[in-house]
């Protein structure tokens, strides 16, 4: 049995930024490596500048999601003013790209995709190069450092982590963690209104689930039948810089009994 630190991902709006080209700013369904290693990062209060925090963190953990529902998709159109691209010229806040004169100041159009009402477990794993302990980060979950938010700082989260120290021979019996349709405990997990069967109705559950995981094919459950397989470039290699690098992910999706 292999211990893994299991929370939930639940907020109102989230952004999983990918790969963004131009103008738009597209969002995945659930989150990736660089979004939770992110997280982890506030929790712990590693700072972006902090290279030598960000490389520790980056080799300390192998991670898994399930994706519950991945919510809904909200489009945010954009006019965005900045000032000219000139060369040797650097601009280090908002403040200063709007100091230039503003008949100057060029208008450009942009939009911003958000996931609504989405609902994700993560499952964490220590690697051997670890510096931390899974009970210090439950604790940095349940006290961060800096604020949490999903993807982006309007994306606030809307119901506690709830992180949990489980143990589990695959991912899939740490992601499935107060998930199990057979026993139904993931009322525990689902931030209730009130009652349950409006709450259910109200999250709009889909009747598939998609696990999304590291390692060999077969690391979810010890089958590596319907996975998929390909490169995620969300490896996060230079938080400053914005440099990520290619992993293997694997993917499966099911269907959830009772439920459409």
């Amino acid at each position: 049995m292999t211990g893994h630190l299991v929370f939930r991902l639940y907020a109102p709006m989230a952004s999983w930024g990918e790969a963004a080209v131009g103008e738009a700013r597209p969002t995945a369904t659930y989150p990736g490596r660089g979004a939770i290693l992110g997280l982890i990062g506030a929790a712990l209060g590693i700072r972006r500048d902090d290279d030598e925090g960000q490389l520790r963190l980056r080799q300390s953990l192998g991670i898994a999601v399930k994706q519950r529902s991945p919510g809904w998709l909200l489009r945010d159109y954009h006019t965005v003013q900045v000032p000219p691209s000139q060369s040797k010229v650097n601009y280090r806040s908002r403040r200063e790209e709007l100091s230039v004169p503003k008949d100057a100041l060029n208008t450009i159009l942009s939009s911003r995709d958000y996931r609504c009402d989405g609902l994700w477990v993560v499952a964490l794993r220590l690697m051997p190069d670890a510096v931390w302990t899974l009970d210090e980060l439950k604790s940095a979950l349940e006290r961060p450092r800096f604020t949490l938010y999903l993807g982006r700082k309007a994306c606030p989260l809307a119901a506690p982590l709830t992180p949990a120290i489980v143990e589990a021979d695959h991912w899939r019996g740490a992601l499935d963690h107060g998930f199990d349709s057979a026993t139904d405990p993931e009322r525990t997990w689902l931030p209730l209104i009130g009652n349950e069967a409006q709450d259910l109705r109200l999250l709009r559950l889909p009747g598939q689930v998609l696990y999304a995981w590291e390692g060999e094919a077969d690391a979810l459950d010890g089958n590596a039948d319907m996975a998929e397989s390909s490169e995620t470039w969300d490896e996060p290699l230079h938080r400053r810089r914005w440099q990520f690098g290619a992993r293997l992910e694997h993917r499966r999706i099911e269907s959830v009994e009772g439920q459409s």
